[in-house]
């Protein structure tokens, strides 16, 4: 496993923390180097090499990978569904410049894999509303959801023309008590724990009754180091692979924390991350990512948030309410 060398760009954000530790726990801190335009996180810190990268400057992100003699890529930035409603231009610039930098290098350099997260935003209203399956209509309404349709088939064109292993999950909404939330749809899932503990109220922007599908951090990193060790032949989705965690309203979480908090509250006041909402399935299908990759989730909604809460009281001192 030594002779891997791998760069995660992105490493800042909230997949990427967690996912770089963890892959420094498999392949060794020094072969795991971490990359971003933001700050360092705090967490990240002493635990490997860190380079300051901007993958747009295709150039800079060349010489990295010869420099660095790397052998994989996670490419994890990217402007999310809410975010980049408010900035549709640069959404798409970055979401597909970025990739295609990336699969360019990949190409020459002949890595051996790549890893880019797609989403549950490339579906539509026209997508099936449960149990979304992985082959289905697919007619996204969100800038974020436009560029990972366009993404999926990009990689899909790299594997076909150029024998490029790229590999892909449509992660749905992400929970993780390590890392904040990168504007997306999802992020109430994660906010209404810390109002949660620190004010036993929580005002959601999506109404009581939405159910989205969610995952757990842990699951999720789970998923993604899973897919990328499995062997190729086993890979048959070269898009991206639905995967699944949880789905669950606002309402069903605020009951949940109840049960930890009693006095806690919550209000709803939907603003214009409910249509995003709208568009998505409440749940997904993912037997071929079980199939095909043994994918099997281990986080219910009760065990979530029970070590949700547990770890951000722990975390950030919070007194039990």
């Amino acid at each position: 496993m030594a002779k891997e060398k791998i760069l995660v760009i992105g490493a800042s954000g909230q997949i990427g923390v967690e996912l770089t530790l963890a892959l420094r726990k498999i392949y060794g801190n020094a072969n795991v180097v971490a990359s971003d335009l933001r700050e360092e996180n705090e967490l990240l810190r002493g635990s490997g090499p860190y380079v300051s990268l901007d993958v747009m400057n295709k150039e800079m992100l060349h010489v990295q990978v010869i420099r660095q003699n790397i052998t994989q890529i996670y490419l994890l930035a990217a402007i999310l569904s809410a975010t980049g409603e408010k900035n549709p231009n640069l959404a798409w610039h970055l979401n597909m410049q970025g990739l295609l930098n990336v699969l360019d290098i990949a190409r020459e350099e002949k890595l051996q894999k790549v890893f880019w997260p797609s989403s549950i935003a490339v579906f539509g209203p026209t997508s099936p509303r449960k149990d979304c399956p992985q082959r289905t209509i697919i007619e996204p309404i969100t800038v974020y959801g436009i560029s990972k349709y366009a993404g999926e088939f990009w990689c899909n064109y790299f594997y076909g023309r150029y024998g490029a292993d790229v590999r892909s999950i449509r992660y749905p909404g992400l929970i993780s008590y390590k890392s904040s939330p990168g504007g997306g749809t999802t992020d109430y899932a994660v906010e209404i724990f810390t109002e949660a503990l620190e004010n036993g109220h929580y005002t959601c922007f999506l109404q009581e009754d939405t159910y989205l599908p969610m995952m757990y951090m842990p699951d999720a990193i789970r998923a993604t180091i899973e897919l990328m060790e499995a062997p190729a032949a086993k890979i048959t989705v070269r898009t991206s692979y639905n995967v699944s965690g949880l789905s669950f309203s606002p309402r069903e979480i605020s009951e949940e924390i109840k049960k930890h908090i009693p006095d806690f509250t919550i209000v709803y006041a939907p603003d214009y991350r409910q249509a995003i909402a709208n568009s998505w399935p409440q749940s997904i299908d993912d037997s071929v990512a079980r199939q095909d990759w043994g994918w099997r989730n281990e986080y219910d909604l009760s065990r979530m948030t029970a070590d949700m809460l547990e770890n951000l009281q722990e975390a950030n001192n919070l007194p039990v309410r």
